[in-house]
């Protein structure tokens, strides 16, 4: 995985900001027993980069087991002990990021999420690394809501050579996801990917809707979605933990898609989403471009948190 909080301003990796947060020489400070103080230092800097409070307690603990046992006496080792545990919560429990894509196909993988989140531009990057790797790609736009979202899906699948399946405005999401599923088994494709319309997390009667999406699809093609992915935006928080949360209590998510990371240093947030729902993280976005929707690796991702500016 390429380096994502690279450069400096707000973008500074955590190790750098806990250096800058008064733990100049960890190694020192705990070799003179200050061991206490400095964890709640570091406590409080888990917090603040949006790790949530049960994975941060975690982390602390094991580095406070660790030093007393006087496992971590240099930087070196602070880092690592930080960079081990992040990587152990990113690898516990439904952790495996490669795409389910049942062969032969059609693949059915349908997007949910909130507006705002890159929904609509992940599906044209996950489409264009599909298109990369030599599969026939349908892209379903069934946001049929949202001004302009339809353009902006036809728009990608043009860019990436994908095929195309579109709504009416205002048409019934289901009905479209009905269609794009039965074009997809018409035609042959490899995977069909297919958008929902962008909803708050909070309206019952807009996750409503999303459920009956979820209904439809299996009517056309039992098994179908072979992936149902939630794409948050990285720069929101603990906000991404409750969207997260609310959307796993509507459909059954496979996977995660975490957008916007070039952007925050406050990476945590992908560890306490998959804290919070079990759900692997599948990609992240870091970028504008077509191929900056990156494969998840935990172990990359975690040594990147902790990575030396």
């Amino acid at each position: 995985m390429a380096r994502l909080f690279t450069g400096g301003g707000t973008r500074r990796s955590l190790w750098q900001r806990i250096r800058d947060v008064a733990l100049a020489d960890v190694g020192a400070m705990l070799r003179r027993g200050a061991v206490e103080g400095n964890l709640e230092q570091l406590e409080a800097l888990l917090l603040e980069s949006d790790f949530g409070v049960p994975v941060t307690m975690r982390l602390v603990a094991e580095v406070e087991r660790l030093a007393k046992l006087g496992q971590v006496r240099t930087d070196e080792e602070f880092r690592g002990a930080l960079r081990d545990g992040i990587a152990g919560s990113l690898t516990a429990g439904r952790a495996d990021p490669a795409l389910r894509l049942p062969s032969p196909g059609p693949a059915i993988i349908l997007v949910v999420g909130v507006n705002g989140a890159g929904k609509t531009t992940a599906i044209g990057k996950l489409a264009h690394r599909l298109r990369g790797e030599g599969k026939r790609v349908l892209v379903g736009a069934g946001d049929t809501f949202r001004a302009g979202a339809v353009d902006q899906l036809r728009v990608w699948a043009e860019r990436t050579g994908a095929e195309f399946v579109g709504g009416a405005a205002g048409q019934d999401p289901a009905a479209v996801a009905w269609d794009a599923v039965d074009a997809a088994v018409a035609r042959g494709v490899d995977v069909a990917i297919v958008d929902t319309a962008g909803r708050l997390h909070t309206s019952e009667a807009l996750m409503e809707e999303l459920r009956k999406v979820g209904r439809v699809i299996p009517k056309r093609l039992p098994g179908a979605p072979h992936e149902t992915l939630l794409v948050l935006d990285g720069t929101i928080g603990q906000n991404a933990v409750q969207q997260a949360r609310q959307f796993a209590a509507a459909v059954p998510l496979t996977g995660l898609v975490v957008t916007k990371l070039d952007g925050t240093a406050r990476g945590g947030v992908v560890v306490a989403v998959h804290e919070a729902v079990n759900v692997p993280v599948k990609f992240v976005g870091v970028g504008e471009q077509p191929g900056d929707l990156l494969p998840f690796d935990a172990q990359a991702y975690a040594a990147d948190l902790v990575a030396i500016d």
